[in-house]
C-alpha cells in the first residue's frame, strides 16, 4: 500500500496567498461598508425601526412580518420624521 502523502490534504483550502488576498478583500469590503453606512443615516434607522418593531410584535413569521414591514407606504414618512427628530435614533 503506497500511499503518496497527500491524503490529508485539502485542495481547496486556499493556500496562504490567496488566503491574504481574501482577508485584505474582507478588510476592504468592510471599510467600504462603513463607508456607505456613515453617508446613509437613514439605513440606521431603518433598521433600528424594523428591529424594534420586530422585538415589540414578536411575530411568529418574521418574513411576512419584514416583508410587510418594509412594503408599509407609510415606513418612508416614519423614517422622514425620526431622521428630522434631534434624538432620532434610540432603540
Amino acid at each position: 500500500n503506497l500511499n503518496s502523502g497527500l491524503e490529508g490534504l485539502d485542495f481547496k483550502a486556499p493556500n496562504a496567498e490567496q488566503q491574504g488576498k481574501l482577508c485584505q478583500f474582507r478588510i476592504n469590503t468592510q471599510i467600504e461598508n462603513e463607508k456607505y453606512l456613515r453617508s446613509h443615516p437613514e439605513l440606521q434607522l431603518l433598521i433600528a425601526e424594523f428591529l424594534r418593531e420586530v422585538l415589540f410584535m414578536r411575530s411568529e413569521d418574521t418574513r411576512e412580518f419584514a416583508a410587510e414591514h418594509f412594503a408599509d407606504p407609510e415606513l418612508l414618512e416614519r423614517i422622514q420624521i425620526k431622521h428630522l427628530s434631534p434624538r432620532s435614533i434610540d432603540v
